[in-house]
């Protein structure tokens, strides 16, 4: 199986007044010290792993030699696209369906170390000066960078950025913003970043993650911000966009004076001269061209042709290696989600009965090679997943809200109950059928009714077929418990249309948390996101509960809190029964021809390739490899 991610809307791997200004200059050094802290990164618990100084990151190889091309696949279920088609290369607004990599021509005020799960250094900003009450952030630019036309970017960019990112940007983007109070360019290198008092505490690097634009670029009639347009952005990363065909293949080009290229934090980073994305809508159309080195790097999502497709002449001379390396991020949350804003998944009762007639046993033995273990957690193989009864300090974050919540909530957490591997375990049929009848549903002949009387009626609504061997025994068991259920694939913008106007039932999403949840949290369990177009939370999740909870992560002091926060949390959705959670696996499958060098150990979280691999000539020769 594989991700099924929203896109990402920044570069980030594994992947931002003359009155201020005067006031700031009357202002001498000794006060202006004494009330601000200046730092060269930010943490959300303020534990950065690397000093000032540091020379490059753990990671990379610091004389990676440049040159060469990563070609890559996007099919309808690889990385972080929805849909084997773009349209667009505005991927920061709602409309239009982004292309991949569009990220990679964009710098920002500061970016990550994949070692580190929630911190961020310096790029466009040298450092940032903190305010005593972490309201207020000075970054402090560096006057080298530029955009890729060679005009300087400024504080006015990045407080143009920000300002239209929170005003015109995606509804997500909005969201994660709503913290940023103000933003003001005091000069031409610094800006002044205001957050609300009692933001979150990841507020700050979330404004420090988002793509810098140039203000003139945007302010020219023909580049309307809030239009989807196939006019390649002005940029200042390290790479550009090059040749592509819409819905076909993008390229972007490396930007060989990229201003950034000796900076600690980038060197050993884009040594390819080209990253190209093919598009696949077929699967096996594309694993085909993969084999025929159409394009050269892989991870391998679908366990049967782990299982069985890699037996072909490249594998077997050489040419294509395969490797399973551990992943040591959390497995992320994936499942089939129960659209709560209709009426006929009101009952968690009822959600919860539809969930028993899925088999994973027998699904993952007989369609999946017994490759994945069953998800049971929102926080799956991470700290925050909620295992047996809640301890004390759980308890004393729930108890106030006990009349609110479903009495599960305090006992042991809910977990799938295990099948008799037959397909069709009858025992939890039975058990499924009781349910609904509890709930106030009644048969009458082969169709289940539903309390206010009408029939309960299912539709799995998907862009591609992939999961059709999954879903299909599944609507089998529906049906002997008289649950009317279809699996309908329509084209992707036709998907994407439905989902974004809440028109569906049943999708399949998964995504991630990471190690120190905050704003994903708002963004997929949070009420207001429920009511959001475009919006992450596709089961509607909409709990008081919940809401506070989320309030209290997002200012948690240490990760121990935050930890028994999260657990607390996972407890309650788990209750509600709000999806039919699928499976997942704690290793990278991945497949590649043997051209290519990297550094001697990856990063502790992802596999940071097309950043910090290289094309290797003398791999591509040995091996008579001679495309792209």
């Amino acid at each position: 199986m594989t991700n099924r991610i929203r896109p990402h809307f920044t570069r980030r791997q594994t992947l931002r007044a003359a009155a201020a200004t005067l006031a700031a200059a009357s202002l001498p050094r000794a006060a202006l010290a004494a009330e601000e802290a200046e730092t060269h990164g930010l943490s959300i618990f303020g534990d950065l792993s690397l000093p000032a100084d540091f020379r490059h990151l753990p990671y990379v190889n610091p004389q990676a030699p440049k040159g060469g091309a990563l070609t890559l696949q996007v099919s309808s279920l690889s990385g972080n696209q929805n849909f084997a088609t773009f349209n667009t290369l505005n991927i920061f607004i709602l409309k239009g369906d982004g292309a991949a990599g569009v990220g990679l021509i964009f710098d920002t005020l500061m970016t990550g170390n994949s070692d580190e799960p929630d911190a961020i250094y310096g790029l466009v900003a040298r450092a940032v000066r903190v305010s005593a009450d972490k309201n207020t952030y000075r970054f402090l630019l560096r006057k080298e960078a530029r955009f890729h036309d060679g005009s300087p970017l400024t504080a006015h960019d990045v407080a143009f950025s920000l300002d239209i990112l929170k005003s015109k940007g995606h509804p997500a983007i909005r969201q994660e913003l709503r913290d940023l109070e103000s933003v003001v360019a005091e000069a031409d290198d610094i800006v002044a970043v205001k957050l609300k008092p009692g933001h979150s505490r990841e507020a700050a690097l979330i404004v420090a993650g988002q793509p810098i634009f140039s203000k003139a670029f945007y302010s020219r009639p023909e580049n309307r911000f809030e239009e989807t347009t196939l006019n390649p952005p002005l940029g200042s990363g390290p790479y550009k966009v090059g040749t592509f065909e819409q819905g076909r293949y993008i390229a972007y080009e490396r930007v060989k004076d990229y201003w950034a290229k000796d900076l600690p934090i980038m060197l050993g980073q884009a040594n390819f001269d080209a990253i190209r994305y093919e598009y696949f809508a077929d699967r096996k159309v594309a694993f085909e061209a993969f084999k025929a080195g159409v394009f050269t790097w892989r991870e391998e999502f679908t366990s049967s042709v782990w299982a069985t497709g890699y037996d072909f002449a490249a594998l077997r001379d050489g040419k294509v290696k395969r490797e399973v390396i551990p992943d040591k991020t959390p497995s992320g949350t994936q499942g089939w989600f129960f659209n709560t804003r209709r009426d006929k998944f009101a009952d968690p009762r009822i959600r919860e009965a539809l969930g028993l007639a899925f088999d994973f046993e027998w699904t993952n033995a007989n369609i999946m090679y017994g490759v994945y273990n069953r998800t049971v957690s929102f926080f799956q193989n991470s700290p925050m997943m909620a295992e047996g009864k809640p301890d004390p300090q759980e308890l004393a974050l729930l108890a106030p809200y006990r009349d609110k919540l479903p009495a599960a909530v305090f006992e042991d957490v809910y977990v799938p109950p295990v099948s008799d591997k037959s397909g069709q375990d009858r025992a939890l049929l039975r058990r499924a059928a009781q349910m609904l009848t509890e709930a106030g549903c009644k048969r009458e002949g082969t169709a289940l009714i539903l309390p206010n009387g009408k029939p309960l009626e299912i539709e799995f609504l998907d862009f591609e077929g992939s999961l059709q061997p999954h879903t299909a025994p599944f609507i089998k068991n529906l049906r002997l418990i008289g649950v009317e259920a279809r699996h309908r694939i329509v084209d992707p913008a036709q998907y994407k249309r439905r989902v974004d106007d809440f028109d569906y039932d049943v999708v399949v999403t998964r995504f991630g948390l990471g190690l120190a949840p905050g704003e994903s949290m708002r963004a997929y369990f949070g009420s207001e996101s429920a009511k959001m177009p475009g919006t992450r939370n596709m089961a509607g999740i909409a709990d008081p509960v919940v809401d506070a909870l989320i309030e209290k992560a997002l200012v948690a002091a240490t990760r121990d809190e935050l930890t028994i926060i999260c657990r607390a949390i996972d407890r309650i959705l788990r209750a509600r029964h709000y999806w039919v959670p699928m499976w997942n696996k704690t290793t990278h499958l991945i497949a590649y021809w043997d051209i290519y060098g990297r550094p001697q150990r990856a990063p502790n979280y992802g596999l940071a390739v097309a950043s910090t691999w290289w094309r290797d000539p003398a791999r591509a020769q040995a091996i008579g490899f001679t495309g792209p």
